[in-house]
């Protein structure tokens, strides 16, 4: 079982390149990346959301991505040698207009705009990617690491909620049986209180069924059981769970509200609120499974 909650940052160089890939994620519905990449890796961006894809099935994640070309040819200084002359022709007719002594070198006009420009090369694209890939993989692999370390922490944290809860399900269970019969003496206490000595024994049994019948909860109890033994199920196997312990702990939870507007027991109800406490502590954990 994976959080949705990890963090990975690898820095890796090649052939005179060095990237920088670093991912953050955050709990989600559903995969959502962002991707912030300097415009010269533009063209890379659907081969890391595809990677990415690969290693992650669900939450929010930032990525960002920082590239240096150092080699020798990644850049070309160009002189334009029609607009430096163009510049001395100027200077020339200013010393003739003016009658100043023309002193300017050449390094006066390497620094007038446009004379010399910088170009930078085309990039190896295919050698870019590689790199690119190679690093994201490494930052996904620490990121995974990270979503399975808290993801231990998770079902440890789920697993002692469960238990809590099951313990509130197994007193209710004890309790269940005892109610009916609660209910029929405190009804032959009113019906003395109020002096009634000729009972109807049958009418007597009719009521006391009746009210039985209303507060019946073995299969609520039944089904809750079935759900928690199948949450410890999912929280046990490999791969994507988060949507199905979502759906378990709202089935939970609605077997438990039957089960509170069915009991007219005091102690019962007492057990209801603890255990709906505890399913919704299991229900915001389960945000953060992956």
């Amino acid at each position: 079982m994976l959080s949705m909650t990890g963090y990975g940052k690898v820095q890796l160089s090649a052939d005179g390149r060095e990237i920088t890939v670093e991912l953050k994620s955050v709990n989600h519905r559903f995969l959502d990346i962002s991707c912030r990449l300097p415009r010269a890796l533009s063209f890379a961006e659907d081969a890391l959301r595809k990677t990415i894809g690969q290693y992650l099935k669900r939450g929010h994640v930032d990525v960002f991505v920082n590239y240096q070309n150092m080699r020798q040819d990644a850049r070309t200084v160009r002189v334009d040698a029609s607009l430096a002359e163009q510049y001395r022709d100027a200077v020339k007719q200013l010393c003739e207009i003016t009658g100043a002594e023309d002193d300017c070198k050449a390094s006066y006009y390497a620094q007038l705009p446009d004379v010399i420009t910088v170009e930078v090369a085309q990039d190896d694209q295919d050698a870019v990617l590689a790199l690119l890939k190679e690093a994201a993989c490494q930052a996904l692999s620490q990121m995974v690491n990270m979503r399975t370390h808290e993801g231990d922490a998770l079902k440890k944290d789920l697993s002692e909620h469960l238990m809590l809860m099951e313990a509130q399900v197994k007193l209710i269970a004890a309790r269940a049986p005892e109610v009916p019969k609660l209910y029929q003496e405190r009804l032959l206490a009113r019906l003395k209180d109020m002096q009634v000595n000729d009972l109807d024994e049958q009418r007597l049994a009719q009521e006391v069924a009746l009210m039985a019948d209303h507060c019946a909860i073995d299969e609520e109890l039944s089904r809750l059981s079935s759900h928690i033994a199948q949450t410890r199920l999912v929280m046990d196997q490999q791969g994507e769970a988060g949507r199905k312990l979502d759906f378990l702990v709202q089935e939970m939870n609605r077997e438990v509200n039957t089960i509170g507007s069915k009991a007219s027991d005091a102690q019962i109800t007492k057990c209801v609120v603890a255990a709906k406490s505890e399913i919704e502590k299991l229900r915001e954990q389960v945000q953060n499974v992956e």
